[in-house]
């Protein structure tokens, strides 16, 4: 007979011991995640329905607050379903998963928020050819190639290296932003 076992859920630590705490960490919890759904759906529509915010910066501001959802939506629900239900146990894969979607929005955050340091950089020493240098395609690929400069570093997850190979060539795709810009590049022979 052989030896296995496995790794089937994980015990995680609680907030509070006593339930009277449980259940405000829980509603405390849960007007945070209302107040940040709120603010990045308030920050979202507006982007998308007033035409004068179409602009490098709001649209760099909306892609900012749906990984902000994403990245907060990750955790807090598991969080306050655990205090509320009075449970500790997550599973192995939900637990993977929760760590997987986490880092990635969060280094997505990341890249955007350099992607919007370069945007600004541009307003403002640059301002005579900002129409030109960030314009709606640069701003797509860029938006595009965040995306791809997680995925390439990201090797703990993925063993397909064949990605690597798109990160450069989608930044070749914008003629505005050169590899030597000040967005972190994985080069495809260190891939």
């Amino acid at each position: 007979m052989p030896n296995s076992s496995s790794i089937s859920e994980f015990l995680l630590l609680a907030l509070a011991d006593t339930r009277q705490l449980q259940l405000l960490h829980f509603w405390l919890l849960l007007g945070i995640y209302l107040a940040v759904l709120l603010g990045n759906g308030l920050i979202s529509t507006a982007v998308a329905c007033d035409h004068r915010l179409h602009t490098p910066m709001y649209f760099f501001l909306l892609n900012l607050a749906l990984l902000d959802l994403g990245c907060i939506s990750t955790t807090l629900p598991k969080v306050m379903a655990n205090a509320l239900w009075h449970t500790r146990a997550i599973s192995y894969a939900g637990c993977a998963a929760q760590v997987f979607f986490f880092v990635f929005f969060l280094s997505s955050e990341y890249s955007l928020l350099t992607i919007m340091s370069y945007d600004r950089y541009v307003a403002i020493c640059k301002p005579l050819h900002y129409g030109t240098l960030l314009g709606s395609r640069a701003c797509a690929t860029m938006a595009a190639a965040q995306h791809n400069v997680y995925i390439c570093n990201s090797r703990t997850y993925s063993r397909n290296r064949s990605c690597c190979r798109v990160c450069p060539r989608s930044w070749r795709g914008c003629s505005t932003v050169s590899r030597s810009g000040s967005l972190p590049l994985a080069d495809a022979e260190e891939c």
